[in-house]
């Protein structure tokens, strides 16, 4: 492909971003992968080039484009080297005309702006969601020594405060490392190990993972617990919690059950845990706002009604979550989220409803205090963004 067409390529895949995002549709990563699947004759320099090319106009980006070509007209605004590409050759972009609709740069949509603003998180801190993440790994230490690890992956680098955990080279191809293979490690970003930290679960204890999704956090409980004790990992989401128990054998987990719950049917089909758990992890479905560094397109998804229902599930899952906990246990309450709506004052509001439960101090050596628990940023700690708390029940 020549660059002109690899520009209009970059361009056709934003209107399919772009609608999705307005429609809910597939991520912009899956959009992507779908359409380079049925264009064979891509190669691997054309798909860095357009990747490359549409994620730059969506960072770009704080609202919705019309279109992807007002998308591109903005980094062309920016880039202007872009311009002679806009050709009007049988493959590529036709030529810029003077009165084309160009979308405007930002960071947020407005009224995330206000929310993020409200929530203490300032400009630079904005500005640090849309920055590319860097490829963290977590060593599994049932099965390897974290510097063993280390000095087979060319550029890792110990991460500060997790001891299992490395930052490695974002081009590592991990998931082709023997390593990797073995069950020797997982992706994980530091903040998610972080956050599985916070839960302080102990070898011996019963934990119930109530939204265990694919069980990136269950496995780190269990190597937290050496293996010993018993994880229950519940999601209502069949196609991911399906993935956990092939996860849980290739890293020689064993004391993992899963279940798989109906919406809406929680409490009774976990009626026989009811005060049983030594620790609940809650990793509530959330906006994701933490993770934009990894999904871009995702601020075009959220709205102010969207976030009320997941502030509204979040807050009914945590009082199912409440009744598993046995007198004297933990309730661990994460969210990938920078909004205190999901965060602090979800937290605060479960405390408000739960009386004599109490917040317990962590120390984890990064994060932010913030209301009853943690906060991390990517400008402040280099991880997602996330929301932690742990409560105690009386």
């Amino acid at each position: 492909m020549n660059p002109a067409a690899r520009l209009q390529a970059a361009i056709d895949l934003l209107d399919r971003i772009t609608a999705a995002a307005r429609d809910q549709g597939g991520s912009a990563d899956t959009i992507i992968a779908r359409w380079f699947a049925e264009r064979r004759y891509a190669g691997s320099k054309d798909r860095r080039a357009i990747r490359e090319l549409v994620y730059d106009a969506i960072r770009m980006l704080g609202e919705r484009p019309e279109t992807g070509r007002a998308a591109m007209l903005a980094l062309v605004a920016r880039r202007p080297e872009l311009t002679e590409l806009f050709d009007g050759s049988p493959y590529g972009p036709a030529p810029i005309a003077p009165d084309e609709p160009v979308a405007e740069a930002g960071v947020l949509p407005a009224w995330l702006a206000e929310a993020f603003t409200a929530s203490g998180l300032d400009a630079d801190e904005q500005a640090a969601l849309l920055e590319r993440a860097p490829l963290d790994i977590r060593v599994n230490t049932l099965k390897a020594d974290p510097a063993a690890i280390q000095a087979q992956i060319s550029g890792a680098v110990p991460l500060p405060c997790l001891a299992a955990g490395l930052r490695v080279p974002s081009d590592t191809p991990v998931e082709q490392l023997p390593a990797y293979k073995d069950g020797a490690l997982e992706v994980q970003d530091a903040g998610s190990q972080f956050v599985s930290l916070a839960a302080g679960v102990e070898r011996g204890q019963h934990v119930v993972d109530l939204c265990a999704g694919g069980g990136g956090k269950t496995l780190a409980l269990a190597a937290a617990m050496a293996n010993h004790g018993s994880i229950l990992a519940c999601d209502i989401d069949r196609p991911r919690l399906s993935r956990l128990m092939p996860r849980a054998e290739r890293a020689g987990v064993g004391i993992v059950e899963t279940r798989l719950l109906n919406p809406n049917q929680e409490s009774a089909m976990l009626a026989d845990q009811a005060g049983r758990a030594d620790v609940v992890l809650v990793d509530a479905p959330c906006s994701g706002t933490g993770t934009w560094r990894r999904n871009p397109e995702a601020r075009w998804r959220l709205n102010p009604q969207r976030l009320d229902r997941y502030v509204a599930t979040q807050a009914a899952i945590l009082d199912i979550a409440a009744d598993l906990v046995r007198p004297g246990g933990t309730l661990v309450h994460v969210v990938c989220s920078l909004l205190d709506a999901e965060g602090a004052g979800q937290a605060e509001a479960f405390l408000d409803r739960h009386p004599g439960w109490t917040a317990e101090p962590l120390a984890l050596g990064a994060g932010t205090p913030r209301g009853p628990g943690l906060r991390f940023t990517p400008l402040r700690d280099s991880t997602d963004g996330f929301f932690v708390a742990r409560m105690r029940r009386p």
